[in-house]
Order: structure tokens, then C-alpha cells, then sequence
């Protein structure tokens, strides 16, 4: 627990951005980083819910046809992180699901810019 209050001081927020926390959640959807979406043509449709939250590396780069581009969060744990930029809109909040112990030193390396 030490090392979590550590990281959290570490970060530059500890709450939901302002423009997140005014979004009134009518319609939301969750979309996986399995394939069943590819070849369905729903990109257009899940762009039109309110909140879209993306799990692991679902990618959207090159599927928005089939996924939509749309983003608003994006949750993974670090192993399941995307590892294209462009998967990361900067409107979108970025979740970190940590469990391991790796994964709090991978935060630490993340924020303080270190490698592993």
C-alpha cells in the first residue's frame, strides 16, 4: 500500500477529468479486443453512443469501418496495452488496471519516464 500512495502522489490527477465527469451517460458501450466486430460495418453506430470505452489493444487504426474511432476510455492492464500512439486520442482517459506487482512498477516506470 506504501507503494501505491507513492505513485498516486506521482501522478497529476487523482480524480475524472472536468469534461468526463459533465458527460451524462444515456447510451454507453464497451468494446472488447476480440475480432467478432471485424467485417461488421458498426462503426458508425458505436461512434454514436455517448461513452465508448475500449478494453486492452482493441485496436480502432485501420478497423473504424468495422469498430469506430471513437474513444472516450480506454482500459487496460499493461500487457494488454496498445503500443500504437494513435490508439491513445488525447480526449480519451487512459485507465490502467493494476493487480501484479509488475504492474505498479511498470506505473512508476511510465510516469517517471524510466525504462524496465
Amino acid at each position: 500500500s506504501d507503494k501505491l500512495k507513492d505513485l498516486l502522489e506521482l501522478l497529476p490527477e487523482h480524480d475524472l477529468p472536468e469534461e468526463l465527469k459533465s458527460k451524462h451517460c444515456k447510451r454507453c458501450v464497451v468494446v472488447g479486443s476480440g475480432g467478432i466486430l471485424h467485417g461488421s460495418e458498426l462503426g458508425h453506430l458505436l461512434n454514436q453512443f455517448d461513452i465508448v470505452i475500449r478494453l486492452n489493444d482493441a485496436p480502432v487504426q485501420g478497423y473504424a469501418d468495422h469498430v469506430g474511432n471513437k474513444t472516450t476510455i480506454r482500459m487496460t492492464y499493461p500487457e494488454g496495452a496498445p503500443l500504437s500512439e494513435h490508439e491513445y486520442p488525447p480526449a480519451s482517459l487512459f485507465v490502467a488496471v493494476l493487480f501484479k506487482g509488475v504492474d505498479f512498477n511498470w506505473l512508476q516506470a511510465v510516469v517517471k519516464n524510466e525504462t524496465l
